[in-house]
């Protein structure tokens, strides 16, 4: 009743709220899907993008380790956060003026992680031979394969790698969100449903009235 109260109101009630929030998750998620297409058609441009990105976070992570620690420099390990900071900013300007250089390296990096990967889950695979071992075995020899052909067309690789991998991950995160979204409006609207066949049911007669007998 209160919920409907705030509705004459003009002000939405909690289930209209909700379903307002997880609208917002179907717009934001619609933004990254748009945004994940728009970088696998420029993969180049996305990933000057992502390499940019990654300049100015390790900026900032660098910079923000400095106040922190100049703030706790009464510890032990005031050196060490200084140390850390510094590395940080340096390898933020590296990255800012040498976007493609950095992303050569970081592809040839990807493509090591992705060979040693793959090998360590097919070794581990025919060694243990668990409830996973067919998939175990996919995995690896995705991960061989995937590091095999980054590795064959580098540094050529790192024009297109990042860019793509980035524009996967804004689109499948966009995807994940829009299905919460959506997902969460169709609880929201099926518990307010719900909620009316209630009040409805229980509006009617009350129960019937007993006469004294005469």
């Amino acid at each position: 009743m209160s919920g409907a109260r705030r509705r004459k109101d003009g002000r939405p009630g909690p289930h209209g709220e909700l379903s307002r929030r997880f609208g917002r998750l179907v717009l934001l998620g619609a933004v990254l899907v748009v945004a994940g297409l728009v970088g696998l058609c420029y993969v180049g441009f996305a990933t000057l993008t992502t390499m940019i990105l990654f300049g100015w976070l390790l900026l900032v992570g660098g910079v923000v380790g400095l106040l922190h620690a100049f703030q706790s420099r009464q510890s032990n390990f005031f050196w060490l956060a200084v140390v850390v900071a510094a590395l940080n900013l340096a390898a933020g300007v590296v990255v800012l003026r040498r976007p493609e250089g950095a992303a050569e390296t970081l592809t040839m990096f990807a493509a090591l992680l992705f060979l040693a990967g793959g090998v360590f889950r097919l070794a581990g695979g025919l060694v243990v031979r668990g409830p996973q071992f067919g998939w175990t075995l996919v995995q690896g020899a995705f991960g061989v394969l995937l590091g095999v052909l980054v590795l064959a067309d580098w540094p050529h690789s790192s024009l297109y790698v990042i860019g793509t991998f980035f524009s996967l991950a804004l689109l499948f995160d966009g995807l994940g969100l829009i299905a919460i979204g959506v997902g969460g409006r169709h609880v929201v609207s099926l518990v307010e449903e719900e909620g009316q066949g209630r009040g409805q049911g229980g509006g009617g007669a009350g129960p019937a009235a007993t006469t004294p007998p005469g």
